[in-house]
């Protein structure tokens, strides 16, 4: 984990606790809990603190979804933005590379990254933009030569952009990966299916719940999915931090540059919307 990730952390936590106050004795035994774990950050990754930092803070106030107000708005802002982009993508010249700009913009919907976003800004930006790494046309050969893929889930809200790439994609075989149990604004198997996503693809959890994908500690179901597939698409800066050591040339990585730490990661400015390839 890098140092900068701490600040991240202890903004997403203020504004936890500012919304869900704790006793005092919580409070500081939370504070506690979490000076400790950032003394131990050299042995873990960053999702793996952020998912014990939300156990603890779950244990503490009994809440066992914290984000789920955030949760259903964010998917709910998204279906009104899908029935607005539906058509306009079955009328373009380039239905997939406007789906798939349209996919990567709802990657901003990230309430562990950001206290507020505009998606509206951020899908202008997109459909503007070049990508700053790879390129939608290199994305869809490997999709027509595929014939499986297993696609990884992020967050809420943006899981709608990705039911309309997964629309446009039209493959016959393709899986869409969400996490086992809540954790932040991070999609489970109800929110999926709160958008209609298991009607489009065959959705299933990786078992366990992490802001991320952490193969080690995955279900041996999803990992049967995660080595049978030819093509993985990974949302998110979470699956990326999980996944880019692996350096798995079946993996491309769909995302907003969110932060300082992945920009200088990948080498492309914070805010630029990205198709990474490790080819």
């Amino acid at each position: 984990m890098d140092q900068r990730c701490k600040a991240c952390f202890i903004n997403n936590y203020d504004r936890l606790l500012e919304k869900f106050p704790l006793s005092n004795d919580h409070s500081l035994e939370f504070s506690e809990f979490f000076n400790n774990l950032m003394g131990d950050e050299g042995n873990k990754s960053s999702p793996e603190i952020q998912r014990e930092l939300h156990h603890k803070l779950r244990k503490l106030n009994g809440i066992a979804d914290p984000y789920s107000e955030e949760k259903h708005q964010g998917n709910q802002i998204a279906l009104k933005l899908y029935d607005e982009w539906k058509p306009k993508i079955l009328d373009s010249s380039d239905p997939f590379d406007l789906a798939l700009r349209l996919a990567i913009a709802g990657n901003i919907m990230d309430y562990g990254a950001n206290h507020e976003f505009n998606v509206h800004e951020t899908i202008e930006k997109a459909l503007n933009a070049n990508f700053a790494l790879g390129s939608s046309q290199s994305l869809k050969k490997r999709i027509s030569e595929a014939k499986k893929i297993l696609y990884l889930g992020d967050n809420c809200g943006e899981i709608v952009f990705d039911k309309l790439l997964i629309e446009t994609m039209m493959h016959q075989d393709l899986i869409y990966a969400v996490k086992d149990s809540p954790i932040i604004n991070d999609a489970t198997l109800q929110d999926a299916q709160e958008i209609g996503m298991d009607l489009v693809a065959e959705v299933i959890s990786n078992g366990y719940d992490a802001p991320s994908t952490i193969l080690e500690k995955c279900s041996p179901d999803f990992l049967s999915a995660f080595h049978s597939a030819d093509l993985i698409i990974s949302k998110g800066q979470g699956n990326l931090e999980g996944l880019i050591d692996k350096k798995d040339s079946r993996i491309f990585f769909l995302f907003v540059v969110k932060c300082d730490v992945i920009s200088e990661r990948i080498a492309a400015e914070k805010g630029s919307i990205v198709i990474l390839n490790q080819n």
